[in-house]
């Protein structure tokens, strides 16, 4: 069991109240503070999450009583609240996209290893039991060598998100790339191993809203391999598709992983491997709260006893991915190189 923790929440937001507080409680931890830009939409969520107290006072949120700080603002809001609670001290638990930009996701980054406090991204697909048991999977090579993976992550937007994702757009954080697309990146980057080096994809504005950023794109992921071929990804993500599961598949010389319902907020997916000796069911725990598995990652961070499931590079990693999917999509869908540094 991994220590508890104060927090502020620095967003009265969706994901906050349905996916992280509940959580947060179960473990013990103490919600301090939460900060809305309006003092009522503040009040009203603290009082319906049980949350001390609310502020509009981002340096009144980062009180020396708070360990660390949940970012869940809109997204052009990352980057200056994370420098603000870093400077201050506290460790940050980030949503995603990380940042808006390299730079300033890089900037994160150092200012947290400068001050010696832990800086994490809230992607929950990595520490999946479906995810890390894939990935030990392929590293084993039960499917011989890595050859492709597929991504099937086109589902429908609930009415109750769209607002800002469909309003913003892209260089905004809106649109289906940056929230969906970089979810794909933090899958795929650790099962290949890195970054890919080219990122190609066509995008489009389907839904009946008609504003914002593209709500439909495919891409292909160009991955480097050890003799200097190229593997390859292909992924779909869509707020528009109705009447679809999401799923992974990842194939080798001698096999096929196929992970169902792989890429949603629960791990109650299943994992089959196809080789020559026929189909196999593997057998995962998963039980688990794949946000809860964040939570204690986290902790066991900020304890000196493990690691995040998603930091700080990894975030900047599958935010790389995302804009340059941007890029291409709007620049005729050519091919947008990655350069690996």
């Amino acid at each position: 069991m991994t220590s508890t923790l104060t927090w502020a929440l620095l967003g009265a937001s969706d994901i906050a109240a349905t996916r992280m507080i509940g959580v947060m409680k179960e473990r013990g931890d103490t919600l301090a503070m939460v900060l809305s830009s309006s003092p009522d939409r503040g009040a009203t969520f603290s009082g319906i999450h049980g949350i001390a107290a609310s502020t509009t006072s981002l340096d009144e949120a980062l009180s020396p009583q708070v360990d660390a700080v949940y970012i869940s603002t809109t997204n052009e809001r990352h980057h200056e609240m994370a420098l603000a609670a870093i400077t201050a001290g506290k460790h940050v638990l980030c949503e995603k996209p990380l940042a808006l930009t390299v730079q300033d996701a890089q900037q994160m980054i150092d200012a947290a290893h400068n001050a010696g406090v832990v800086l994490a991204t809230n992607h929950h697909l990595p520490g999946s039991p479906l995810h890390s048991r894939t990935r030990d999977l392929v590293s084993r090579g039960a499917i011989g060598d890595l050859l492709a993976a597929r991504v099937m992550h086109a589902v429908t937007l609930p009415e109750r998100l769209r607002g800002w994702r469909v309003d913003a757009d892209d260089d905004a954080g809106g649109g289906v790339i940056m929230d969906i697309t970089c979810h794909d990146a933090s899958v795929l980057n650790p099962l290949f191993g890195g970054l890919p080096d080219v990122v190609t994809a066509i995008a489009t504005k389907q839904a009946p809203w008609g504003r914002g950023g593209y709500d439909g794109v495919m891409t292909v992921l160009g991955y480097p391999s050890p003799d200097g071929k190229l593997r390859l990804a292909q992924t779909h993500d869509a707020f528009t598709i109705t009447h679809d599961t999401t799923r992974l598949e990842v194939m080798g010389t001698s096999g096929l992983i196929r992970v169902t319902d792989a890429m949603t907020q629960d791990a109650a997916g299943r994992i089959e491997i196809v080789t020559e000796a026929g189909t196999e069911t593997i057998v995962i725990d998963n039980s688990e709260n794949l946000y809860r598995i964040v939570l204690d990652s986290f902790a066991s961070a900020i304890e000196g006893t493990g690691s995040p499931t998603a930091d700080g590079l990894d975030g900047l990693n599958a935010l790389r991915v995302a804009l340059a999917a941007v890029e291409s999509a709007r620049s005729g869908n050519s091919s947008v190189s990655i350069e690996h540094t």
